[in-house]
């Protein structure tokens, strides 16, 4: 397939995408990567966020978080901590982690970690945010 990228995105548990492209847009700790055909070299860390895969008018979402992003001739590497397909994001269960790490800012106690509970409300978030997206229907003409 011309001007595709070969991706692949893995975690320690499964290789969780592996297919051709033609743009990826990715989380970077530093802010959005769009990455396109015959990009240059490049390796940088995730953040948490949505990572997009569009393939002629489709188009892949899923919610990753920490890991790395690796560019290298026309091939994308992913190593995530964590990555989710949409379809396969538990709505209720990530609402429920939210609102658990939202309990934990609000108490305040000395023996929470107030880092780890707002990257905690941060990860619930972007789940949230491309589970409902991208089960929308699509608005008809």
């Amino acid at each position: 397939m011309p001007g595709t990228l070969h991706v692949e995105i893995i975690t320690a548990e499964r290789v969780v995408y592996k297919d051709d492209v033609n743009m990826v847009i990715a989380p970077g700790s530093e802010g959005q990567l769009g990455i396109l055909p015959r990009h240059a070299a490049l390796m940088t860390t995730l953040g948490t966020g949505e990572l997009r895969l569009k393939k002629g008018n489709d188009e892949v979402s899923m919610a990753v978080s920490g890991g790395y992003l690796e560019v290298l001739n026309n091939k994308v590497t992913v190593l995530a901590d964590s990555a989710e397909h949409a379809e396969e994001i538990d709505l209720a269960r990530a609402e429920e982690a939210r609102k658990r790490a939202q309990e934990r800012i609000k108490t305040r106690s000395s023996d929470i970690d107030l880092e780890r509970a707002l990257t905690s409300v941060h990860r619930a978030e972007v789940r949230i945010k491309v589970a409902q997206r991208r089960r929308r229907p699509p608005i008809s003409q």
